[in-house]
This record gives structure tokens, sequence and C-alpha cells, in this order.
């Protein structure tokens, strides 16, 4: 059996953006991804974040918050990163091998105004992050299934890499 592609998503406090691309790789990856994240703080897991994800039918609620795990994160084949403290600050990667991205959103965390404005921010984060998951999960072609088979059946819209 051929192992998985471990994607470890990095943020400040694990509670909401890295929480979002987790759900959203695991549900849009299907079974092709080893899938984890964590923070540079454990901050808990953020309810308007479990609430905006199941919005969009994904339930994040048993997810945990977690600190960065260094036997973890060298094994990584994918360290992404989701806002600039944690790319700044992201602990040492020993693993040559591993692809690092930042992929920089806006902490949805540190909305302001009313119920409805930080409601707003939270699914335009949420909706950005899918829409880079999405990108991430079409730009990886298989050669030994054949890319444009693959790009089909993951119904992407079109053959072209994620742009980072």
């Amino acid at each position: 059996m051929e192992k998985k592609p471990l994607v470890y998503f990095l943020c400040t406090g694990n509670s909401c953006r890295s929480q979002i691309a987790d759900g959203f790789l695991k549900a849009l990856g299907g079974d092709e991804f080893e899938v984890k994240s964590a923070g540079l703080e454990a901050h808990g897991l953020n309810p308007r974040a479990v609430a905006t994800m199941k919005e969009a039918g994904i339930d994040i609620s048993g997810h945990t918050s977690d600190v960065i795990d260094p036997e973890i994160l060298n094994r990584a084949d994918y360290v992404i990163t989701l806002c600039g403290h944690a790319d700044e600050h992201c602990p040492v990667i020993s693993n040559k091998n591993v692809v690092k991205w930042h992929w920089g959103f806006e902490d949805p965390a540190k909305a302001t105004g009313t119920e409805e404005e930080i409601t707003a921010t939270f699914r335009e984060v949420r909706d950005s992050i899918k829409n880079r998951i999405k990108e991430f999960v079409c730009q990886r072609g298989d050669s030994s299934e054949g890319a444009e088979e693959l790009w089909r059946k993951r119904k992407c819209s079109s053959y072209k890499g994620i742009g980072l």
C-alpha cells in the first residue's frame, strides 16, 4: 500500500483557519491524504469556526486544538502555514523533501462588528480556504492514473497548478 502524503496545516492557535483547512482537505481529498493541523499555541477550537463549517456540511466539532508536534512536522510531505505569524515562527523542519507553502488568510477570530458582520467574515475566510483546498486537491495530477482523467473524476474546472 502506497504511503499517503501527510499534509500539516499550521496557524497561530489551531482554532480557526487550520481547523477549517483540515476539515476541507479531509472532506475534499477523500482518502488521498493524511491530514493534521496544529498551532504555535493551542487556543481551543473556535465555536464560530465549528458553526461555519457545519453550514458547509462538515463537522469539525470533534477536532482538538493542538500545538505543533516536531515528529509530525518532520515527517510531513506538505507543511502549509495559514497565517503570517505561523509562517514567520514555524520551527525548523529537518525533512529536506518537505514542500512548505504559505497561504495567508485573514484571522476571522479577530473580526469585529455585529454578529452578522463577524459571521460574514468567517464565511468569507471559510470559502477562501475551501477554494484553495480544491485547487490543491485538483493540482495533484497523478501520472499513473492519467492526469486528465483524475481531474475529471475530481470535478476540477481546469487543468492548472495552484499558482503559489
